[in-house]
């Protein structure tokens, strides 16, 4: 079975518990700190692509509530650079998994990856 790369943040509920249900089920995840390690430049029109902004950005955050009204406006007209300003404001997690992205920890996505 092919490895799992998780986008996400190590205090975060969703990656733990993901975390946990995929190596429960015997598959190699490495975890890469979105604030931290991630290249969000090289990775954000990749995750835009397949998964749209409604999707990637979680307009329920913390972060979300503290902008502007001029800053959520950017959720449709500059998305990668919203989410490369404030990495919080990304759906945690996001998963790559052979290519394919997949966003949160839905019972869709637990499917999708067999768990």
């Amino acid at each position: 079975m092919s490895s799992l790369t998780l986008y996400g943040l190590k205090n975060c509920d969703a990656c733990k518990t993901a975390l946990k249900a995929l190596a429960a089920a015997g598959r190699d995840v490495s975890l890469i700190d979105i604030r931290a390690e991630a290249d969000l430049s090289a990775k954000l029109p990749g995750w835009l692509e397949a998964a749209g902004s409604d999707r990637l950005i979680n307009t329920r955050s913390t972060t979300w509530r503290g902008l502007d009204e001029t800053q959520r406006g950017r959720a449709q007209s500059d998305p990668a650079g919203l989410l490369g300003e404030h990495p919080t404001l990304i759906k945690r997690p996001v998963l790559e998994a052979g290519g394919v992205v997949h966003v949160g920890w839905t019972k869709d996505v637990q499917a999708a990856l067999g768990v």
